[in-house]
């Protein structure tokens, strides 16, 4: 891949020094000069070829600058949890670099899993840093889409079921990248909550949802956190596709929510110029093209937001308002990326990085269940250890999509067990199940051939064996990155785990009851082996430090305090999306073999409206296998009385709860306070309690502290799709404090006037 930054180094250099001879340095060019006025300067100078140059790739990961102006290229990479290695200039295949290894971070899931806000500014300013040190001006994350349903393959690289924690998560997540000079592209904007028929399927949802389950997260991003760009999705909502969509980008977006940056397509997702130009869309990449079909030399010139729209402006058909719109936002951009001497340089791998990957992971592994204590391993009691499954020794980091990486390292369960455990017992090994035996993604190679030829009978007599034998069983299955699985562009096909798993744990846990199960996944998995087992452990992708992480919660040097981000249905017709009969889709549309191209869209309907994950396990009183927000941990801790600072609150009003939180347990934890609110009497149809606060306290054994929530008018608001306005009806409230949603622990109630 030929980079041309020093090239545009040059010519803003020429630039400058011309200009300085000349004593007519332009308005651009003086920093002493406000932007705005700057770009206006820069827009007044700039051709109508150079202006459309700007709007669209020159290759798979960059777009042009002006070279005459000295303004910069533009370089974006994936993804949400590390920086993709470079592939060539007009490929998808590796360049072949070697200086393209990284740091692979938690997925998004884990982030989200921590609660915890510092965490996700820190998980921010170090992956910035490495998108940084590897001059990259665009970092394609972080995703944000709502977790409707446990088979979407896409779910691990997103923050979970419930739009207050995504919000409150992504916010700080930006600023960290930010704070480097490298915008965030947040995504997939919107209503991208499945990846089978991503690209011919037109979601139905209900206005009421749309606002106040599925914009949320993508409102703070850019109106909290400032993204600079954000990404559209490639689904039709109201039969426009998202990434030129009237509704989402210009009425929503620009319109009501104010948003100066840039809109940026998701890679293929363009399909028509006219409702590019006039739709929202400003930055096009990823368009198919051959070079061929409008015989011209180079395939860039075929996109939409090209020569398309030239012609269309050269004929006057169009007029340049729009054009003008969008290269003021890419101009704003470059002043606070490629052009921006302050930005710091960034650095990559360094000590700091890798403690930040071990603490997200250690924050945000959750402690399901942990009957009898099995957890911690008491190493006085453990002489010898089994370690069973494929996902002990299995790479994570390579695979799974757009996000797969390359990594200077990756340390794998099996390795951190052996580390933090060999030297006071024996750590073996039995292979359990044959899942995935390889691992390729875009030419970027595991290393691994994992490949075993034994019957499922010999690799359960062996791992029952070990079992047996050993004081401490440790499973390590789940999921992984392969097709059909967490992975971009298929669902999972079932909700149960694959490879005979259920079996070789149910085997297990009858020959040895000090048995933990870590679980690897970016989803929910059915569990019909959950009562014979007495430690389960959800552990998510945790990038480069995973077998580190993993080991250290095993060992009680981390004590465990993650939360689930979604729901774990007991099974899968308990999720809402799969009762109400709308996923995949309208069965009479798949029938009729639609879906199988974007001029035959399928339908999918959201009928369950805004009863998603916990809102409508809680309403509909289904008993979920964990529930939102559930975490144990090694200690225990006691909740106090809430107490509110009034009883009644105007509409202008706020109101405050507090509640002690206090370790009664011996070791030093930490636990998140989840502050819910309940409508007691609503006209309208209310999910019974919705999450609107959390915090995560730090407590030694004996140590109480008090947690206080303050909430508005907008924590007791829902959408009235009729006025199109947030609307908080006078009446009784009850504030619900606990530390999951089916563990309140106290309530206070209140009115609104």
């Amino acid at each position: 891949m030929f980079k041309k930054t020093a090239i545009v180094s040059l010519f803003t250099f020429i630039a400058a020094s011309y200009m300085a001879q000349t004593h007519t340095q332009p308005v651009y060019l003086d920093e002493s000069k406000p932007v705005e006025q700057r770009i206006q300067d820069v827009l007044s100078r700039m051709t109508l070829e150079e202006k459309v140059a700007m709007l669209h790739a020159q290759s798979k990961f960059s777009s042009p600058g002006v070279p005459r102006l000295g303004i910069p290229e533009f370089w974006t990479t994936d993804g949400p949890h590390g920086v993709r290695p470079e592939v060539m200039w007009d490929e998808w295949d590796q360049a072949g670099w070697t200086n393209d290894s990284i740091i692979a971070y938690p997925a998004l899931t884990a982030l989200s899993a921590t609660w915890n806000k510092k965490m996700s500014w820190n998980y921010g300013k170090v992956l910035g840093e490495e998108a940084r040190y590897r001059k990259k001006d665009i970092l394609l994350g972080p995703g944000v889409n709502i977790y409707r349903t446990p088979l979407n393959g896409r779910n691990f690289e997103y923050m979970g079921e419930d739009p207050y924690l995504t919000s409150k998560m992504v916010v700080p997540y930006i600023k960290g990248v930010q704070s480097n000079g490298v915008a965030t592209s947040v995504k997939h904007f919107a209503l991208n909550n499945q990846e089978m028929f991503r690209h011919t399927s037109n979601v139905n949802v209900d206005d009421r949802a749309l606002y106040e389950i599925y914009l949320p997260p993508f409102k703070a991003a850019v109106t909290e956190g400032d993204s600079w760009t954000i990404m559209g999705a490639y689904d039709m909502y109201k039969n426009q596709y998202a990434s030129q969509n009237q509704y989402l980008l210009n009425d929503i977006l620009k319109k009501e929510w104010g948003y100066k940056g840039v809109v940026v397509s998701d890679w293929g997702a363009v399909n028509n110029t006219e409702q590019a130009i006039h739709n929202g869309l400003d930055l096009e990449f990823g368009s198919w093209t051959n070079g061929l079909s409008a015989g011209t030399k180079n395939a860039y010139d075929n996109y939409y937001l090209a020569k398309p729209y030239l012609d269309l402006i050269k004929a006057g058909k169009v007029g340049t308002q729009e054009l003008d719109d969008k290269v003021t936002r890419l101009l704003r951009l470059a002043y606070k990326t490629t052009m921006n001497r302050n930005k710091p340089f960034g650095n990559i791998a360094s000590e700091e990085h890798k403690a930040v990957a071990k603490e997200i992971g250690e924050e945000g592994i959750v402690l399901l269940k942990n009957q009898g204590n099995v957890l911690p391993i008491d190493i006085n009691k453990a002489k010898k250890i089994a370690v069973i499954g494929e996902n002990a020794i299995k790479i994570m980091t390579v695979g799974g999509g757009s996000s797969s990486l390359k990594v200077k390292y990756e340390t794998l369960p099996l390795d951190g067990i052996k580390t933090r455990f060999g030297k006071q017992a024996d750590v073996q090994y039995a292979r359990g199940y044959v899942g995935d035996i390889g691992g390729e993604y875009n030419g970027v190679k595991s290393g691994q051939n994992l490949k075993d030829d034994r019957s499922a009978a010999e690799l359960l007599n062996e791992a029952v064996e070990l079992a047996k034998n050993s004081d401490y069983v440790i499973f390590v299955g789940g999921l992984n990155k392969s097709d059909f699985q967490d992975s971009e562009g298929n669902d999972r096909k079932s909700y149960g785990l694959p490879y005979n798993q259920d079996n070789v744990i149910s085997a297990l846990a009858k020959v040895n009851k000090n048995l933990a199960v870590v679980l690897v996944s970016g989803n929910a998995v059915a569990m019909p082996w959950i009562k014979e087992v007495p430690s389960v452990l959800q552990s998510w992708y945790l990038g480069s430090e995973t077998g580190n992480s993993i080991a250290s919660v095993l060992a009680g040097d981390a004590n465990p305090s993650g939360k689930l981000p979604f729901t774990f249905p007991v099974k899968l017709e308990d999720n809402s999306a799969h009762q109400l009969g709308e996923y995949p889709g309208q069965k009479g549309e798949l029938a009729a073999g639609k879906g199988k191209d974007q001029k035959n869209p399928i339908n999918i309907t959201y009928n369950e409206s805004i009863f998603v994950g916990y809102r409508w396990h809680d309403t509909k009183k289904i008993k979920p296998l964990f529930s939102f927000g559930h975490g144990l941990s090694y200690t225990t801790f006691e909740f106090g009385k809430a107490s509110a600072d009034k009883t009644t609150m105007s509409q202008n009003d706020k109101i405050s709860f507090t509640v002690t939180v206090k370790n009664i347990g011996k070791r030093a934890g930490a636990e998140v306070a989840q502050l819910y609110i309940s409508d007691m009497k609503s006209s309208v149809p209310r999910p019974a309690k919705e999450l609107k606060g959390f915090e995560k306290v730090y407590l030694n054994p004996g140590e109480q502290k008090e947690v206080t929530f303050t909430i508005d008018k907008a924590a007791l608001s829902y959408f009235d799709a009729d006025k199109h306005e947030w609307v908080a009806e006078p009446g009784d409230f009850e504030a619900q404090i606990g530390n999951s949603s089916d563990a309140i622990k106290t309530k206070v109630k209140f009115t609104l006037k």
